[in-house]
């Protein structure tokens, strides 16, 4: 069943998380036991992440720098196949941008199509790291330039303009937003604009980036209301786990930390004291949000799988 049904047929608040795929070399192991123990609370979807291939300096034994390219974590795919296998939840891999050309995409789609998985979430994927080299045409610069390709492959075109037989499944989507705006946008209007090209060329539902404020998530799907989207607008939260998240989360994600949790994190002494913190402020969070009717609450467990545990326990 795709993510947007699943989302619709929920008779309560949807719940979904997303997990990165190991580090490379590592096991799938903890992977599951995430998984195992959010199970309890019937997660209609689990998202995987992606993660773009980066250039690393390695000292030679002349003394010499060499960059490298490499890639720290096993692709999404493989991940995605596993989970869906192993547990009957449909899973949803990330499909960016940024570090995996057009062509990579098109074997990717391929090889999901052939294992089963036909629910994906198209994002640029994060630039900071990220180096094309000499061949910027070989990847797609935004996600709508993604989605382009998505949507022409479930029409049976191939990235050279062939065509093949149409798949009885064609693949279902999502697509991000940003309730404080993305960090590259010049304005909130541009932002708007951006969001309604991806559901006018077929994203079926939008996750938000994480936000620690709810009337920015309220004033933003009124606005997106107001221009006439009426997709499902998911919440994205992830739980403080760390002290020093106070500073870091507004400088990477663009994530404004309200001044009542700002406050209350100033006071800890230790990243435990952090955590609680950012326990009791998700759970409230996440209450108000359902008592105002979301469909779903998305949570990223990077680092929080169990703060992320104990929200679910007091929210579902």
């Amino acid at each position: 069943m795709k993510v947007i049904d699943l989302i619709k047929e929920s008779r309560t608040t949807a719940f979904s998380f997303e997990m990165l795929p190991p580090l490379k070399g590592h096991s799938i192991t903890n992977v599951y036991k995430v998984i195992d123990k959010l199970r309890e609370f019937e997660p209609k979807y689990i998202n995987i992440t992606s993660h773009h291939s980066e250039y690393v300096e390695k000292v030679e034994p002349d003394g010499s720098i060499r960059r490298v390219n490499m890639r720290k974590r096993p692709g999404s795919v493989a991940i995605a196949a596993a989970i869906q296998n192993r547990y009957g939840i449909t899973a949803v891999p990330h499909i960016i941008c940024k570090g995996f050309t057009k062509e990579e995409t098109e074997y990717a789609l391929i090889d999901l199509h052939f294992l089963g998985v036909y629910d994906l979430l198209l994002l640029r994927g994060d630039v900071k790291s990220f180096d094309a080299g000499q061949t910027p045409e070989l990847y797609h610069e935004h996600a709508t330039d993604l989605q382009r390709q998505i949507n022409r492959f479930n029409q049976g075109i191939a990235l050279d303009d062939s065509t093949f037989e149409r798949a009885d499944t064609p693949f279902s989507y999502g697509m991000a937003c940003y309730p404080e705006k993305h960090e590259e946008a010049p304005n909130m209007e541009s932002d708007i604009f951006y969001a309604k090209e991806k559901v006018k060329n077929g994203a079926e539902y939008l996750v938000t980036q994480m936000f620690f404020d709810n009337t920015k998530y309220y004033a933003f799907v009124e606005r997106l209301r107001n221009e006439g989207i009426t997709v499902p607008i998911i919440p994205g939260i992830k739980p403080v786990v760390f002290k020093n998240q106070l500073t870091v989360l507004p400088k990477v994600f663009r994530s404004e930390i309200p001044e009542p949790l700002a406050s209350e994190l100033r006071k800890c002494r230790t990243d435990d004291e952090a955590r609680t913190v950012g326990v009791e402020w998700a759970i409230r969070q996440c209450r108000e949000l359902i008592a105002y009717g979301v469909p779903g609450l998305h949570f990223y467990t990077f680092m929080a799988s169990e703060s992320v545990y104990q929200v679910a326990k007091k929210v579902y």
